[in-house]
């Protein structure tokens, strides 16, 4: 029995989610698909897996035997790498992960960039907002926004440090007025994001005053920073926005920022990949690129932020504010 090929061969199925498609993409048949799992499980002594017509479902112990199959699979397929030299020119497929809004605004951009630089490789992303597994073996490496990391086997670089901002749309200010401190927030629509990286009815600004925490309610939360930014532009109230997410409304003036003077969560952006002895090229230089490109890159956005700014400030624009607020003001 060729144990290496039945694990290679359960794993594919599991993947695929039938023996027949399994088998095509093996080239292969559904019967020999099914002898070589039938084999792992008769060698193993346990069932790993639930068969009816319709449907593949792992038992308990395959479970935990797929995670480690994976494992061993991909510490196999690095060592060939190395041995075949792809340590040294990047080629082949690298499978990426990234937040959904990251990976828009961020990584989508850099992989243009990349792919001019290392044609040979192809790239295949997966958006999501869920943390990743990557020792489940779906990824090679992963982009993720978070205030910090907790201890993990994973690798980890810092590639930059971003920041959210609060933005709402010109009609809604012209209609219900402009908070001049944070606690004026507590009369306006606070749309919610919510997010791996920070609570979603908790904001935390920083200003002139220091930091300060706030308790928010809103009558929309949504889990993707474009959809928020949809929200914002159509006058459902004022919602934070990273700044990658924001600045070509506040650019094309379909935004207006909120506060000015205050900026919120601060974040870092990881570049993660499982920590394995052999690391391929295409996942070295994708993270090389990736640390050299993106703070340049986080930085012109925050130049842009800066330089509307000064715009608006020169052409002495004012936004309108409550009755409210104007008394607090006055007082």
């Amino acid at each position: 029995m060729d144990t290496l090929q039945n694990m290679r061969v359960f794993a594919r199925v599991i993947e695929a989610g039938s023996f027949t498609a399994a088998a095509q993409s093996m080239n292969s048949t559904t019967g020999a698909m099914s002898r070589a799992v039938s084999e792992l499980e008769a060698h193993l002594r346990t069932r790993l897996m639930n068969r009816s017509t319709r449907r593949l479902a792992l038992t308990s112990a395959g479970e935990r035997y797929l995670k480690r199959v994976l494992q061993i699979l991909a510490e196999i397929d690095g060592a060939e790498e190395e041995a075949s030299c792809a340590h040294e020119h990047p080629s082949g497929t690298l499978r990426m992960f990234s937040f959904a809004s990251v990976g828009q605004h961020y990584i989508l951009p850099a992989i243009a960039q990349y792919r001019a630089l290392y044609p040979d490789v192809k790239v295949e992303l997966t958006l999501s907002q869920r943390m990743p597994d990557l020792f489940e073996g779906s990824s090679d490496v992963a982009v993720v926004s978070a205030g910090a990391l907790s201890d993990s086997e994973v690798i980890s670089h810092r590639l930059g440090t971003t920041f959210s901002i609060l933005c709402a749309s010109p009609d809604y200010i012209r209609a219900r007025g402009a908070p001049v401190q944070p606690a004026d927030l507590a009369d306006h629509d606070c749309l919610t994001l919510q997010t791996p990286a920070f609570p979603a009815r908790e904001w935390t600004l920083e200003g002139p005053q220091g930091r300060e925490t706030l308790q928010i309610s809103g009558p929309v939360q949504v889990n993707i920073a474009e959809s928020l930014a949809v929200a914002i532009r159509e006058g459902m109230g004022i919602g934070m926005l990273p700044l990658y997410a924001a600045i070509d409304g506040l650019r094309n003036g379909s935004l207006v920022r909120v506060l000015p003077q205050h900026t919120l969560q601060r974040t870092n952006l990881y570049a993660l990949y499982a920590s394995r002895k052999f690391i391929d090229a295409k996942t070295r230089t994708w993270v090389e690129f990736l640390r050299a490109h993106l703070p340049g890159v986080i930085a012109r956005d925050e130049a842009a932020l800066a330089g509307i700014g000064q715009s608006d400030a020169a052409n002495g624009m004012a936004l309108p504010v409550t009755k409210a607020q104007s008394a607090r003001e006055s007082h």
